[in-house]
């Protein structure tokens, strides 16, 4: 059950959108050469608590970069983040970041969002990013990061650098030992992951997800109740 990886995935999948789709795949299928520390869906689980509490400390990053305190950070404050973390990129490749992570459009990049960045980078630019953390004040950062790339690696049974159903299915399926709740669990989670309903699931995708798993979207509702 789940075992077997159907052909039809790989056709169903349309080509990159972007270049910074292009370079995200290829990271990732050079991460994944690498293999993975993660043996089932429940040890990524068993790590929410402390993801959860790594991110969430990452709010003061956020404020010190949100030059104007209105809660997001425009591109132009992304590029004064980029400075200050000493980060070296483009001006292309800091505006193509900017719009993969304003999922909604407005111009402005919400604390959920920053994280999902971040992250990105730290996939993108791993030589310079393992010194971020440290210009962060953050040690657990980066182990943060690592893990959630893990988790992805896991996930990407085939190493193509995306998670489809399949995938999906055979991950729940090797954490519950083929109970038949097992292909709902998977779908379910398949589907909060998928935002474009393409039927396979980028990293970008999968890291918006996870906010949302370990609450980090609380974090925002919290602050907008104030």
């Amino acid at each position: 059950m789940g075992g077997v990886l159907g052909r039809s995935d790989s056709f169903r999948r349309s080509a990159p959108e972007s270049k910074l789709e292009v370079k995200m795949v290829e990271a990732m299928q050079k991460r994944a050469s690498e293999g993975t520390s993660m043996k089932s869906f429940n040890s990524i689980i068993m790590k929410f608590p402390k993801i959860d509490e790594s991110l969430r400390n990452c709010k003061t990053i956020f404020e010190q970069f949100d030059e104007d305190s209105n809660g997001a950070i425009d591109p132009e404050e992304l590029k004064h983040c980029f400075q200050k973390l000493e980060i070296s990129a483009m001006e292309e490749e800091i505006s193509d970041l900017f719009m993969a992570c304003d999922i909604n459009e407005s111009m402005g990049i919400n604390f959920s969002e920053f994280i999902v960045l971040l992250c990105l980078v730290y996939l993108l630019k791993e030589p310079a990013a393992l010194q971020v953390k440290s210009r962060m004040g953050l040690p657990s950062l980066e182990a943060t990061f690592e893990t959630l790339v893990d988790a992805f690696v896991f996930l990407d049974k085939n190493k193509d650098g995306y998670v489809s159903k399949n995938e999906m299915v055979q991950a729940i399926n090797e954490t519950t030992a083929g109970e038949r709740s097992s292909g709902r669990i998977a779908m379910k989670r398949f589907e909060e992951m998928d935002w474009d309903k393409n039927g396979t699931v980028t990293f970008k995708e999968f890291l918006f997800a996870f906010t949302r798993w370990v609450g980090i979207d609380d974090v925002e509702e919290e602050e907008d109740d104030k």
